[in-house]
């Protein structure tokens, strides 16, 4: 499995023509049949992982320069917790599903404790994407302190990402909406904005049900997130 992992790196580094990645993380804690590539996988064709080996493959593509850091994405406190029992290398990254509407406190003071840096991936409720929803920007809180800030919800939703020490993936090619991410420094939310924001009601929009099967490594959603939800 170590070969192959670094067989994989190495093809990547080819098809994008660069000499090694920046970062590269393990998307899922779950395995797929070897050969099989698809966003959305089979149910006979989920596999538990191997994460002890997986990772050793991970920290040998750090050691050979094919990769600067490498990280996990999806993982929840106790799936890290087993990872750190047996890694070498840290991860330098956790990358989840993160917004004011699912705020993640437990995950975010896990990684700091332990020295990983949380990036938040949907910070705007990814709407639009097929999993998705508009909850995050027509939440009604988000609404009223942007009305009262003269800012967008959006503007909102990652200055409160930014003061939680979290690195949020912005994803646009719109100079408008590129000028807008910036202007998250030019104010700062009071206390009593910031408390409304923490009672916001929590709601995880990511379950990937996909990923759970009767008879697969992961039989619940509960399961699969080990009860984070």
């Amino acid at each position: 499995m170590g070969v192959k992992k670094i067989m994989c790196v190495t093809n990547v580094r080819r098809t994008l023509q660069l000499e090694y990645l920046d970062l590269y993380l393990i998307h899922w804690p779950i395995s797929v049949t070897p050969g099989k590539f698809a966003f959305t996988s089979d149910e006979q064709d989920l596999m538990p992982m191997d994460l002890k080996s997986v990772w050793a493959a991970m920290e040998e593509c750090q050691r050979l320069g094919l990769a600067k850091s490498i990280g996990v994405s999806n993982f929840s406190c106790k799936k890290l917790e087993t990872l750190l029992s047996s890694a070498i290398i840290l991860p330098s990254v956790n990358q989840v599903e993160m917004s004011p509407l699912w705020q993640q406190k437990r995950l975010r003071d896990f990684c700091k404790t332990n020295g990983i840096i949380v990036t938040a991936f949907s910070p705007l409720g990814a709407r639009g994407t097929g999993w998705g929803t508009n909850n995050v920007m027509e939440n009604e809180t988000l609404e009223e302190i942007a009305k009262a800030r003269g800012k967008t919800v959006a503007q909102v939703c990652r200055r409160w990402v930014y003061e939680q020490e979290v690195a949020p993936i912005v994803n646009s090619y719109n100079k408008e909406r590129l000028r807008e991410n910036l202007q998250i420094f030019d104010w700062v939310p009071s206390e009593d904005e910031r408390t409304k924001i923490i009672q916001i009601k929590q709601q995880r929009m990511m379950l990937k049900e996909d990923l759970v099967s009767a008879r697969g490594p992961f039989k619940s959603i509960e399961e699969l997130w080990d009860g984070e939800l």
